[in-house]
């Protein structure tokens, strides 16, 4: 079908001729659950959903003008097809890879922050279908911005809303009135109140199919509505775009997403059948839904005028056929066709020089994951989307925050993850690269965590470290861990008290200076010391006996660096 403007839908003929046929979509394709009941066709039932009132103020589209093309009747998960990420089934079932990502982490993202909202990712996906086609299908660059902007028509009340600059024309380009926005066709104010950074890149922008995915979501589920109920799907779908046709769309597309999907390369996504530009430019327009087309009127028959009377009927001459002269020269046999060429596929992925993934904790990984995906014909493929995904029992993630992340391959097929960043926690995972959309199996890498350690440790003390029997030590008692240069934080410490004999030999103290331990009793071993924000280490007051001598104040740092200070414990002179 020809993509319309909503806002633009005839009343009477038009309003039911597109209900009827969103209501046919959905009965031919038997979608489960499906009990919104469509009937009507006065311009107050074009702004109401049966039951449902639209919410008050601006939408979030500002009823900028949509998509109407509605799904094939048949279903996408017929037998034969594969709804989890084959490449069979209608082509309209096709959702681009980095789009498709952005709708299902939106869903996740949701469902840990709102649960009670249960918004699908199906019905972002519906939205974004019936706003930008799923972003012209797809054309987005590998953070899922899209390649160029995707603008609605000025809202200048000629046709459409009339809505004055919101946003200076941050968003738009328009310091004079609001246009819609983005992949999910925000409008600058709505954007204002409900954008999202959802990809972690420190910005809130509504050309980004990740940002926008959530704050779609995020609106959706506005007023605490829960969108498994029908009256506050409805009421969310309308809060989006107050057109009843809108709600009819919207739910075809919903429910024939909810029946399978499968992930296409971006870019190659299934565009609206409509050329009428985003803009709403002054192009030739598509003409609104029930117009009645100009006729062309016949021209007069050549054989002159059909009232004047015919003669009788002449028999026709039969004339005997001519002989086939025989053939000069013997029939050629055909040429036999030529075998088609094998297709180009994917046939691989594979480690391109990762080194080893390690690091200490809190830290990010000096490696990173770098991968090659490859052909049957032994070359490298570029514009593969590849899936990097961490998998097992750690708080590691990437720079942005997630555990996966598509990204696509280049001229020389290879792909690189984003920066690995360690958490609190110690222990191996797994680094797991895929080709998205293919089956050939995906390529492993281990990384490790570990502990805190120092390459060095320093004594902060200059000083000489005396004192008389029954004192104590007046200096602090600190020292600082650094790691390549810089100091290092929850480095595990230990500090050892040792008698020095008259040959030198260093043992164990049983006597003479000793730390207080929670009893008061001394004691010459602390094992529970770490480092501070700043690398230091701090311990407590060190005393004496009434021990003489000499002594030694071992500290060993995680990693086996030690420092020694030398103690000395003398009676005062008579």
């Amino acid at each position: 079908m020809a993509a319309h403007f909503g806002r633009r839908l005839r009343r009477g003929a038009t309003t039911t001729a597109v209900a009827a046929a969103a209501v046919a979509a959905l009965s031919a394709s038997q979608a489960p659950g499906v009990t919104h009941a469509i009937s009507g066709d006065s311009q107050g039932s074009q702004d109401e959903a049966s039951g449902a009132t639209p919410p008050p103020g601006t939408p979030a589209t500002g009823d900028s003008p949509y998509y109407t093309d509605l799904p094939p009747l048949d279903s996408p998960n017929k037998q034969g097809t594969s709804p989890s990420g084959g490449t069979k089934g209608s082509a309209e079932a096709g959702i681009p890879a980095t789009v498709l990502d952005a709708y299902k982490r939106a869903e996740r993202t949701i469902a840990s922050s709102d649960p009670g909202c249960r918004v699908p990712w199906q019905l972002l996906a519906a939205i974004g279908k019936v706003e930008s086609g799923q972003a012209r299908g797809g054309r987005v660059d590998a953070n899922g911005t899209t390649l160029s902007p995707i603008l609605g028509p000025v809202l200048n009340g000629v046709g459409f809303a009339n809505i004055l600059d919101t946003d200076n024309g941050a968003y738009d380009g328009d310091t004079t009135h609001d246009r819609a926005v983005g992949p999910m066709q925000f409008i600058p104010s709505t954007w204002a109140s409900w954008g999202q950074d959802a990809n972690g890149d420190g910005r809130k922008d509504p050309n980004n199919i990740y940002d926008a995915a959530l704050a779609a979501g995020r609106y959706l589920c506005a007023n605490d509505r829960d969108l498994t109920q029908a009256q506050d799907l409805e009421r969310a779908i309308l809060s989006y775009n107050r057109s009843r046709e809108y709600l009819t769309t919207v739910l075809s597309w919903f429910d024939y997403y909810k029946r399978g999907t499968h992930t296409v390369p971006d870019g190659s996504g299934v565009l609206p059948g409509s050329s009428t530009p985003d803009s709403g430019s002054n192009s030739t327009a598509t003409p609104p839904v029930g117009a009645t087309p100009p006729t062309t009127p016949t021209p007069p028959p050549t054989s002159g005028p059909r009232d004047k009377p015919e003669g009788p009927a002449k028999e026709p001459v039969t004339k005997p056929p001519k002989p086939t002269p025989p053939p000069s020269k013997p029939p050629q046999l055909p040429t036999p066709p030529k075998q088609p060429a094998k297709p180009v596929q994917v046939a691989s992925i594979v480690n391109a020089g990762t080194g080893e993934l390690s690091a200490m904790t809190v830290r990010d990984f000096t490696e990173r994951v770098t991968v090659r995906v490859m052909s049957n014909a032994g070359r490298a493929m570029a514009g593969q989307n590849v899936r990097f995904e961490i998998v097992g029992a750690t708080d590691a993630a990437f720079a942005d925050g997630t555990k996966s992340v598509v990204r696509p391959t280049g001229a020389n097929g290879s792909a690189t993850a984003p920066v690995l960043k360690s958490g609190d926690k110690t222990g191996t995972f797994t680094v797991r690269a895929r080709v998205v959309g293919s089956t050939v199996a995906p390529v492993d890498f281990t990384a490790e965590v570990t502990a805190r350690e120092a390459d060095k440790i320093e004594w902060a003390n200059a000083k000489e470290m005396t004192a008389a029997p029954g004192a104590g030590f007046e200096h602090l008692l600190e020292a600082k861990a650094t790691h390549g240069g810089a100091a290092i934080s929850g480095v595990a410490v230990k500090a050892e008290l040792f008698e020095v004999g008259a040959d030198g030999e260093q043992t164990p103290s049983k006597a003479g200076p000793y730390f207080k331990g929670a009893d008061d009793r001394p004691v010459h071993v602390l094992a529970d010391l770490t480092t501070d924000a700043d690398g230091v280490v701090k311990l407590p007051q060190l005393l004496t006996d009434d021990q003489t001598g000499t002594f030694v104040l071992r500290l060993t740092a995680a990693g086996g660096k030690t420092l020694t200070i030398e103690l000395k414990v003398v009676a005062p002179a008579a």
